[in-house]
């Protein structure tokens, strides 16, 4: 039985957590040389190359050699996060959905940042965690000729995988990437 997985945990200081665990670095083919991959790491042996010392095999044959890699990645708005009450609040509270309609809110918002002129095409608001995960999902390389439809629309196909390799997101990212997007709405709100 082959296992696949893509496991991202988000940390507001991907280095500091990293301190903390002895970890080998995976890395990725580019052009034929292997370098360090971004922000995948192993915490099984793995074959390491020692002058570098990152994983010595990529990571997507690694993968189907049954490596597990998981991504640490950082987000630096964590940060910004008190304590697990504060992050729990933030998350439960109602945003203010309308504004994600004023361009330099928008222009804050992690995740969303840079795609106002997409969220204004949209003829439905964005006023929901579920409509706000089917607009990341809408952005991403697979999935754009669904902008401008309906969220009736959107949603016959907007988890199908992509069939032709197209980077597109998953229904399990992108409502975990909504509720961070809605705690930053919070932060900047209050």
């Amino acid at each position: 039985m082959k296992f696949t997985s893509d496991i991202d945990i988000d940390f507001g200081s991907r280095e500091q957590a990293l301190k903390l665990l002895k970890h080998i670095p995976a890395s990725i083919s580019k052009n034929d040389d292997l370098t360090k991959h971004n922000t995948g790491v192993y915490f099984t042996e793995i074959p390491t190359d020692p002058f570098n010392g990152f994983s010595s095999i990529d990571y997507n044959q690694a993968e189907q050699r049954g490596y597990i890699k998981l991504d640490f990645l950082n987000v630096n708005l964590y940060s910004q996060i008190k304590n697990e009450q504060h992050l729990i609040d933030l998350m439960n509270q109602e945003p203010p959905w309308e504004n994600l309609y004023d361009s330099s809110f928008c222009s804050q918002l992690i995740h969303i940042g840079n795609h106002y002129k997409t969220l204004i095409e949209m003829p439905q608001a964005v006023n929901s965690i579920d409509r706000l995960s089917m607009f990341l999902a809408v952005i991403r390389p697979a999935k754009r000729h669904l902008i401008g439809k309906t969220w009736d629309e959107v949603s016959k196909t907007i988890w199908d995988k992509s069939q032709d390799g197209t980077y597109y997101f998953k229904r399990s990212h992108s409502l975990a990437y909504s509720h961070l997007v809605v705690v930053h709405m919070n932060l900047l709100s209050s």
